[in-house]
């Protein structure tokens, strides 16, 4: 009787363990779910210091999208953008949500003389196959603007020109709508108005199945391509293709993520600047943030560039802060004496076209670090601006 005493006793005690063990793991992971760092979603609309300064105005009188500025060795900058066909009979307002025939590059030796080299890239001379053949519009479509479209899809958009230092190689890198993803091309010149071929990596297909595709290269020479809206992948030493899958960051997200596009990457005192574009929205109560309620009273109000910044390319990346308001899908440049600038488009969405007599021009911002962050500099933009004459 005792010995069947003290085995219940042990039994009884195992099942104390085994529900103190249940009860210490949910506490566990309750305060680890409790515990989770968000991305502060607050929009600062109306901080003037972080807004796109009054100054500032189209240095190109070019229709574009996605401007990019980029400082090349020769002395030069380099401009490209998301252009529209020139000359093309358009039954609204310019637009290439359809198509559009290639890429186009200018340069200047001082930011506000622009020398137009022409086209660089053009589908009807430079396309392999699968970047010709298109996606048929289905009657009736209109654009995100409501325009009406033709019969294909058929665009290259977001074009970024990168002289990557340590391979002394001029890449190409741009996206196609449609669905049809994202490619790289190199110079077979060695010069930025190329002309350009694929790399191997996207010599029959896409190397990234969505847009807005970006390049970095990080100061011990590896190269890196930065994919919408939180992918990256080092590439081969010899810059033909990825050298692995494409990742995800490592990212403070906001509670609820909302959608993000214009990824660029770049380094500042050490530290990865992870740029991410998001629209604002505001809300009923007069609030404005990057969470979108699915409401009917929510409306996109502002084209933002926040940051977030990390130790490890990969990440984690910290909470995002906002850096650039109105200025998104933008690209960071150093200009010949260090000076940082974004380059912005007037977008013709939300307060922008309310804001801009004249929007989808290419555009820079002077900017500076303050505090570790980075956000316009009026006083320069001021400075630049009063002696640009557009031509």
């Amino acid at each position: 009787m005792y010995k069947n005493t003290l085995v219940e006793i042990q039994k009884f005690i195992g099942l104390l363990l085994l529900i103190f063990i249940a009860v210490s793991c949910g506490l566990t992971q309750d305060k680890s779910a409790s515990t989770q760092v968000f991305s502060d979603p607050i929009a600062p609309i109306g901080d003037s210091s972080l807004t796109i300064p009054a100054a500032v105005r189209p240095i190109l009188d070019v229709w574009m999208r996605d401007t990019y500025v980029t400082y090349g060795p020769d002395g030069y900058y380099y401009l490209t953008g998301t252009t529209a066909t020139p000359g093309r009979v358009f039954p609204g307002q310019v637009h290439c949500w359809d198509y559009n025939d290639g890429l186009y590059l200018w340069r200047s030796r001082d930011l506000k003389n622009w020398e137009s080299r022409g086209v660089i890239w053009s589908f009807d001379k430079d396309a392999a196959p699968w970047q010709k053949k298109g996606t048929p519009v289905k009657p009736g479509e209109k654009s995100p603007n409501g325009d009406p479209l033709d019969s294909l899809y058929r665009a290259v958009w977001a074009p970024e020109l990168h002289y990557i230092k340590s391979q002394k190689k001029w890449l190409l890198i741009a996206c196609l709508n449609g669905n049809n993803g994202s490619f790289v091309l190199e110079s077979s010149s060695g010069k930025p108005e190329g002309p350009y071929k694929n790399i191997k990596g996207n010599e029959t297909k896409a190397i990234f199945d969505n847009i807005d595709l970006s390049f970095f290269e990080d100061t011990d020479g590896e190269v890196y391509l930065i994919g919408h809206n939180h992918y990256i992948a080092k590439m081969k030493k010899d810059l033909s293709d990825i050298a692995e899958p494409f990742r995800a960051f490592k990212e403070t997200p906001y509670e609820s993520e909302p959608y993000i596009e214009g990824v660029w990457l770049d380094k500042h005192a050490g530290k990865y600047q992870l740029l991410q574009t998001i629209w604002s929205v505001s809300h009923a109560d007069s609030t404005y943030s990057y969470i979108r309620d699915n409401k009917k009273s929510d409306k996109l109000y502002s084209y933002d560039v926040v940051i977030a910044e990390s130790d490890h390319i990969y990440g984690p990346y910290g909470p995002r802060y906002p850096a650039i308001l109105q200025g998104g899908h933008n690209n960071l440049f150093k200009d010949e004496n260090g000076n940082w600038w974004s380059t912005t488009f007037f977008n013709p969405r939300g307060v922008m076209g309310t804001r801009f007599p004249i929007t989808c021009r290419p555009a820079i911002v002077p900017l500076k670090w303050k505090k570790d962050k980075l956000m316009p500099d009026a006083k320069v933009a001021d400075d630049f601006y009063s002696t640009l004459n557009i031509k």
